[in-house]
């Protein structure tokens, strides 16, 4: 009997990207007029409004925390407290994710933590057996 290889999840947004080999990473882009990065792809540069200039990039897996918040209260079935985090990637672009791997405390979190991007496999509480690939951040 031969055995089946597993389909891997499908991504929870388009700017999640897997290689041949299997690896996964963030998607971006740059602004070739003025340098800035920004998560996904544009057309026009949101820094300064430049049309047309803009590269693909693989996005940085490290940052810092640059907010965040204690999140108490959620959707059923939202295992909560959980840190809701604004991660400034160590390349310039800006993105928002969970920070796992800390308490959930005001003493377990703060401003400039270094963090890394890992990723998981997760189920919607609506549509079990449904698995998709996300993102999140762990303390580097």
């Amino acid at each position: 009997m031969a055995s089946e290889t597993p389909v891997p999840a499908p991504p929870l947004t388009p700017f999640i990207r897997t290689t041949a080999d299997g690896a996964h990473y963030l998607a971006g882009c740059r602004c070739t007029a003025c340098g800035e990065i920004f998560v996904g792809e544009r057309r026009v540069c949101a820094a300064c409004c430049a049309r047309g200039g803009l590269e693909a990039v693989r996005l940085a897996d490290t940052g810092r925390v640059y907010a965040f918040t204690i999140v108490e209260r959620s959707f059923p079935g939202v295992k909560t407290p959980f840190v809701d985090v604004t991660v400034d990637l160590d390349d310039g672009a800006h993105i928002k994710g969970t920070l796992e791997g800390v308490e959930p405390s005001l003493e377990g979190v703060r401003f400039d933590m270094p963090v890394r991007l890992a990723w998981r496999e997760a189920t919607p509480v609506n549509t079990p057996g449904k698995a998709y690939l996300t993102y999140l951040f762990l303390p580097a």
